[in-house]
């Protein structure tokens, strides 16, 4: 049984203890995991903008460096003496580009974050040396093609690992393009700083330029997809920071940026979810662990409480409802198996075993005591019809003799005789439905003979049913009644009796033409029978008594075995049906057993 005490005991453990703490292990990591996002979100914003103006300032060094180098006389008479070399012997070229050099010296010196600056015209000759012309020269294409002035890390003829910022070299003068400037920083410089970001235990970061490439030097872990996918939305985002999140075989990436103000340079700092909360997930791991552990516990602790609490009282229980059948011997024979301890369960146990026993005796003498009374309220009912029916008859007689009608008062002493032989005869209080309707046609006889042409009577008897067992005097005190009403307002009686065997009932029917029944009176009847008052109907009056006395009695024999219907309209008639289960009129020996 779902509801029983040990499923219940285990649901209220499970809701006690299992269920909060799987609840816990659900929300604490979630809660966890939302402070986790919100800070790390503030905190790698923060150090990233930090980042960022940290790019600011050197980028802006590199660029004031250039316009320095641009606008140096040195520089623009440099410029002059190459193009023009009918003007200029090589001596004095020469000349010139050592005071270039000593004058792009002197201003790296003087420079805090370690910049480099070389000179090269476009036919790759340069300050720093010379180069093939700049058009066929790596670092310098992207210049060139897509006039991206700020170079990825790469290696230069003065220094390894630098960025570089290129300023076109021109006159002032003719505004003529003969080359670039080109200062040169320590990617170092970014890298260090950079380093100092962290986005959890295994978070990368990365300064990309706008296709995607690593500004810096190393190699960019990160899946190309992912990277190229949060391109694509940070170009469309108006703000210059956020954190965008993408998803990626089976990964959520989530990705914070922060774009620089130079070069289309844009900061990235990427980790997955999983690896960002893999601490609260370990947590989770353990806590729903922990629950599935509490929840093995409290299936020991219900198993524990239904061997000491539940099993004794399931057993209990099972006594109980052999009880409530009645079978109090096998209740008895198994309380001793309820093994118990010596606590509140055995006590139950002990008190009830001794109930049981006191039941089964006082059930016993009460069931004495109640069929004596039955006896009793049967012959109560019984001496009843006895005295209205003789009363009648010798009414009847009385007044044949008086009318000098010899032969009918003969043949009604006949059947008198013949009838009190028949409930004169107690030995048994059951006949066969046969027998009794041979006791009714011999006193339709006797009515016959009193009312002569005015009384019909028409019997209809199912020889299927007249073999089986009844009480007696059922059918007579209705058949009796229904001729009395039917002359107190017609000169005419019409009865029709009948028997039938339908299934497992017999059916009787007694129909009349009389003055019918009141509903309050068939209302009064129920209400009684319902209720099993058979002292009302020991104390019935009027008329009534007869239709109370044979519902009476069928109903303290018969119990649930017996129905019966009543339909009566005023002046037209009333028809009885009483139906009794085929045999169950052996109920009755019960009854007897006492005599």
């Amino acid at each position: 049984m779902f509801f029983s005490l040990r499923n219940r005991l285990f649901m209220i453990f499970t809701l006690l203890l299992t269920f909060p703490f799987l609840v816990l292990s659900i929300l604490i990591p979630n809660w966890f995991t939302s402070i986790m996002e919100e800070r790390t979100t503030s905190s790698t914003i923060e150090m990233m903008e930090q980042y960022s103006l940290y790019i600011d300032s050197i980028t802006s060094q590199a660029e004031d460096l250039g316009k320095q180098v641009l606008v140096n006389p040195t520089t623009q008479e440099w410029i002059k003496s190459e193009e023009d070399e009918r003007k200029a012997t090589d001596a004095e070229r020469l000349l010139m580009k050592n005071q270039l050099k000593a004058e792009l010296s002197s201003m790296m010196i003087n420079n805090s974050k370690s910049m480099s600056v070389s000179v090269y015209l476009n036919d790759g000759t340069g300050t720093a040396g010379n180069l093939p012309p700049l058009e066929k020269t790596d670092w310098f294409d992207d210049f060139y093609k897509d006039d991206q002035r700020w170079l990825r890390s790469h290696n230069d003829l003065i220094a390894d690992h630098v960025n570089s910022y290129l300023l076109p070299l021109f006159d002032i003068n003719t505004l003529d393009l003969s080359g670039v400037i080109k200062v040169n920083f320590p990617s170092s410089l970014l890298e260090n700083a950079l380093s100092k970001i962290k986005l959890g235990e295994n978070g990368r970061v990365y300064l990309l330029d706008n296709l995607g490439r690593n500004v810096l030097s190393g190699t960019i872990d990160t899946p190309e997809k992912v990277v190229k996918e949060s391109l694509k939305t940070i170009k469309t985002e108006t703000n210059s920071s956020g954190l965008i999140e993408v998803p990626f075989e089976k990964e959520e990436y989530m990705i914070f940026y922060q774009k620089a103000r130079v070069g289309d340079w844009v900061l990235v700092s990427e980790i997955t979810k999983s690896e960002l909360f893999s601490q609260i997930n370990e947590l989770q791991r353990n806590l729903l662990l922990t629950s599935g552990w509490i929840f093995l516990l409290t299936i020991m602790a219900s198993y524990l409480f239904s061997s000491t609490i539940v099993k004794p009282l399931g057993k209990l229980t099972g006594a109980m409802k052999l009880v409530e059948k009645g079978e109090f011997k096998k209740a008895k024979q198994l309380i001793p198996s309820i093994k118990t301890a010596n606590d509140e369960i055995g006590y139950v146990v002990d008190v009830f075993g001794q109930t049981t026993d006191r039941l089964d005796t006082l059930i016993e003498t009460e069931y004495e005591a109640n069929i004596r009374r039955r006896d009793a309220e049967y012959k109560a009912l019984l001496l009843q019809i006895n005295p209205h029916f003789f009363n009648n008859t010798l009414e009847t007689i009385g007044g044949l003799a008086a009318q000098g009608k010899n032969k009918e008062v003969i043949n009604v002493t006949i059947h008198l005789g013949r009838i009190m032989g028949y409930s004169l005869n107690t030995e048994s209080d059951m006949v066969t439905l046969g027998e009794e309707m041979t006791y009714i046609r011999r006193f339709m006889e006797i009515l016959k003979l009193r009312y002569e042409e005015a009384l019909s009577v028409s019997i209809e008897e199912d020889p299927e049913a007249s073999t089986l067992p009844i009480i007696k005097f059922v059918i007579q005190p209705l058949v009796e009644n229904s001729v009395k009403y039917s002359f107190i307002e017609k000169t005419e009686a019409v009865l029709r009796i009948a028997t039938k065997k339908m299934d497992d009932w017999v059916e009787i029917v007694i129909e009349d033409n009389g003055i019918g029944i009141p509903e309050s009176i068939v209302e009064e009847l129920e209400r009684d029978l319902s209720r099993h008052e058979t002292s009302q109907v020991l104390e019935s009056k009027g008329r009534s008594i007869g239709l109370k006395n044979v519902l009476g009695r069928l109903k303290l024999y018969y119990g649930e075995h017996f129905t019966y219907h009543i339909t009566s309209k005023e002046n037209i008639g009333t028809t009885i049906v009483l139906r009794i289960k085929s045999g169950e009129g052996d109920l009755h020996a019960e009854s007897d057993s006492g005599r």
